[in-house]
């Protein structure tokens, strides 16, 4: 059997495209979540009291969360089966076409009820798309990185996640800069729905021109693949499955707390929006370049000391951070995001990639990984934003969504400590390469 041996070029055009690719569709998907924080509410639920009206926008954020398993299977299956890259190019060409859509989408004040019909079909075209985004954006980079580097390669795909989300935030706040609020509320903004047709062009030019991954093809060259793969990786990975499921969980719900709620939050709390939205932007600019880094210091440490670590830190940082956003203090403000985002947030994402990766063999790995990422998204990530604004409303105070972020850090930090250290399995395999080979060709 001949084995493919990625050159250095070959892992670091892998990163490249998975990062630019996965830049490009995550910036569709938190399109929808600023917008749903800012605008959905007043455009598509206008005869709700406006926090009632907040949680139905959120609402329609959560339904692309409740997609997002059904793209990881299908997506998974294929991808298993069929190769990542190809996936990879069909998930970003129907992410690309749903966010164009939302942009000529008509409001309530034009179609009465439908308007929000057709949301709440095209984010649900959006979460299945980017259901099956991740594993694929994940593997392309880990399946070709050598062994020892893989923590620092792979983490590149999940600042592309980082970027995404600089690149909406900084949209929206470049067009409701330059323009009046009933400017921005009746047509502005449309805009940054509207571009990413052009930059879904520029992510299928990149992603193109990638090759398969040596894994994948290993897979092919010793028989053929698992026929359900999803339910091979239950049966021969359940405990990885629940371990996915578990780490995900405060790693992405906080997230969304974080980068989604926290702009309606802030404004009850006297924050200016651009305040906040420019401190979330910044948070999220740094921690896609310390994303890297918190995935290096796995390469040398392990993925459970680094994982672990964020997830105490969120348990620990949740109360302070509010406590400094209610300051209103602009420079409280950027710090209590700073923490939260590179620090707490950034020390479980990083490594997660090759952590994830190594849990699973080859041959079910992007069904295993989606199972568990793309079910915790959907608990934690689809409906954290609307159980922050809920324990709001019931409180009329932080304290009850701090406890919330307690919850799911001691929930993550459990099953990350129940997990093994995948680090020490660098000689599986189904590697890139053997050892020798992999120190010259990192």
């Amino acid at each position: 059997m001949t084995k493919t041996v990625p050159t250095r070029g070959e892992v670091r055009k892998a990163a490249v495209a998975s990062l630019v690719g996965s830049a490009l569709e995550w910036y569709d998907f938190f399109l929808y979540g600023t917008a749903a924080a800012l605008v959905f509410n007043k455009l598509f639920f206008p005869a709700f009291d406006p926090l009632v009206g907040t949680i139905a926008a959120f609402g329609t954020n959560a339904v692309g969360f409740l997609a997002r398993p059904l793209g990881g299977l299908v997506f998974g299956h294929f991808g298993d089966r069929l190769g990542r890259k190809s996936m990879l190019v069909i998930t970003l060409v129907v992410m690309g076409v749903a966010t164009f859509l939302i942009g000529v989408l008509p409001t309530y004040s034009s179609i009465g009820v439908w308007a929000a019909v057709l949301l709440i079909v095209l984010r649900v075209v959006q979460g299945i798309a980017v259901g099956g985004e991740w594993g694929g954006g994940v593997l392309i980079v880990s399946e070709h990185a050598p062994a020892h580097r893989r923590g620092f390669y792979s983490a590149w795909s999940q600042s592309g996640i980082g970027f995404g989300f600089v690149l909406s935030a900084s949209a929206y706040a470049l067009v409701s800069g330059l323009m009046t609020d009933a400017a921005f509320l009746s047509w502005g903004w449309r805009i940054p729905f509207l571009a990413g047709i052009v930059l879904t062009a520029v992510g299928l030019t990149i992603r193109m021109r990638i090759m398969e991954t040596p894994a994948f093809q290993r897979v092919e060259q010793t028989g053929k693949p698992p026929r359900i793969p999803a339910l091979q990786a239950l049966r021969q990975h359940p405990k990885a499955v629940l371990v996915t499921f578990g780490a995900r969980l405060a790693e992405n719900g906080a997230s969304y707390v974080f980068l989604t709620f926290t702009l309606s939050y802030a404004a009850t709390a006297g924050v200016n929006r651009n305040t906040a939205l420019v401190a979330v932007v910044v948070g999220m600019l740094v921690e896609s370049f310390a994303m890297p880094l918190w995935g290096a210091l796995s390469d040398r440490i392990g993925r459970r000391p680094v994982y672990l670590g964020g997830a105490i830190a969120l348990v620990l940082w949740a109360y302070p951070f509010f406590a400094l956003i209610d300051t209103g203090r602009p420079v409280l403000v950027f710090l209590a995001v700073f923490v939260a985002v590179v620090v707490c947030h950034g020390a479980m994402i990083g490594p997660q990639p090759a952590f994830f990766t190594e849990l699973f063999d080859a041959k079910v790995r992007y069904s295993g990984m989606a199972l568990g990422h793309e079910l915790a998204s959907t608990v934690a990530g689809g409906f954290s934003p609307i159980i922050a604004t809920a324990l709001l409303a019931w409180s009329g105070a932080s304290w009850p969504v701090a406890l919330f972020l307690v919850g799911l850090g001691v929930v993550t930090a459990i099953s990350v400590a129940l997990a093994p250290e995948t680090r020490s399995r660098a000689e599986r395999a189904d590697d890139p390469a053997p050892v020798a080979a992999r120190e010259g060709a990192a």
